[in-house]
């Protein structure tokens, strides 16, 4: 019996650093630091018709059922829906006072978690996706809504809760009113905290492509990673070469791979591991999300993920900027086959 709840614990155990991963890798998967610039290049006429058709999606919404290519949907109401961002800023959450601290959400993603069946769904939302997002001027008076990249519009409140409520809006809005129930963000200064928490971290450099910047990450070394040189392996990229951060993908990956195996072996040592971890990057969080939540979240991580998608669209480069434009009809198709049931 006791070997019995000894192997549940440590499962859990594994599955809560699984799920602070998943935090972090919304991080790191942030690209940096860029300048705040509204694009101004969408017609009156465009606007008007995504204001009517979020209309008619809200109103749909609100009966929890739409008509959908001659069939009749319904909404699952066992779907409980969580923001998860990662955000470009750094320093403690509580010092962020206005638009200059906030930052943006350079990487963005929706876990869908069903409390009937016990079940998680993951859908990435891309950082350039163009959508319709608020503006405000730094007094934080309204300015009306535009089309802009998504991520810019968490730079348009105070770097906390605030910023937190405008993007768990915009992404609502670009799925067609999609209920979000919690959010959760974490500042790449939570890299460097997490990974000194485990006691650094043993990675084989799998390219070159940091040679030049930094002589230790030769291809082939064997590296230890620790925070004053975890952020540089996880985020660099040359930007000046094509699908450089393709390129950066697979030390990510490399990273992630080496830090779970590091955060088991020490969970299976120290009992008190877990809570650690947490309280090792709270102070560069912000959520309004209750334990209880993040417990429900951890015994659903142990049924795997039942679907993992990305909004449908085209990367393409702007004017200043790269962006993402949707694929309305494709996105429609998707939000139909993750959250609602055939009526």
């Amino acid at each position: 019996m006791n070997r019995s709840v000894n192997r549940n614990v440590k499962q859990r155990k594994i599955h809560m650093i699984i799920l602070i991963v998943l935090i972090l890798l919304c991080t790191i998967l942030g690209g940096g630091y860029y300048l705040l610039k509204q694009t101004k290049e969408n017609s009156e006429k465009t606007n008007r018709q995504k204001q009517s058709a979020q209309t008619s999606a809200d109103s749909a919404q609100d009966s929890n059922t739409v008509e959908y290519k001659g069939e009749t949907y319904k909404y699952n109401d066992h779907l409980s829906n969580y923001l998860f961002m990662g955000i470009d800023t750094r320093d403690a959450v509580d010092t962020y006072q206005t638009q200059e601290d906030a930052g943006q959400a350079d990487a963005i993603f929706l876990v869908s978690l069903d409390r009937a069946e016990e079940k998680m769904k993951v859908l990435f939302i891309p950082r350039d996706t163009m959508t319709k997002i608020e503006t405000f001027n730094p007094a934080g008076k309204s300015l009306g809504h535009t089309t802009d990249h998504i991520n810019i519009q968490y730079a348009f409140g105070d770097g906390k809760q605030k910023s937190c409520e405008l993007m768990k809006t915009a992404v609502s809005n670009l799925l067609d009113g999609l209920p979000i129930q919690g959010y959760c963000a974490m500042n790449i200064d939570g890299i460097s905290a997490i990974t000194d928490y485990v006691g650094g971290v043993e990675i084989t450099v799998p390219d070159n492509s940091l040679e030049e910047v930094n002589p230790d990450f030769k291809e082939g070394a064997v590296v230890t990673l620790t925070g004053e040189n975890a952020e540089q392996f996880v985020r660099y990229r040359d930007t000046g070469k094509s699908q450089s951060a393709l390129v950066r993908q697979e030390r990510q990956k490399t990273y992630l791979q080496a830090f779970l195996q590091k955060a088991q072996q020490e969970a299976s040592k120290d009992a008190g591991f877990i809570t650690g971890l947490y309280e090792s990057i709270q102070e560069y969080t912000v959520t309004n999300m209750g334990n209880d939540i993040f417990a429900r979240l951890l015994t659903a991580s142990q049924n795997g993920i039942a679907d993992s998608q990305t909004v449908p669209g085209e990367g393409t480069q702007g004017q200043n900027f790269d962006e993402y434009h949707v694929d309305e009809e494709k996105l429609k198709d998707m939000i139909i086959s993750m959250f609602y049931d055939k009526n």
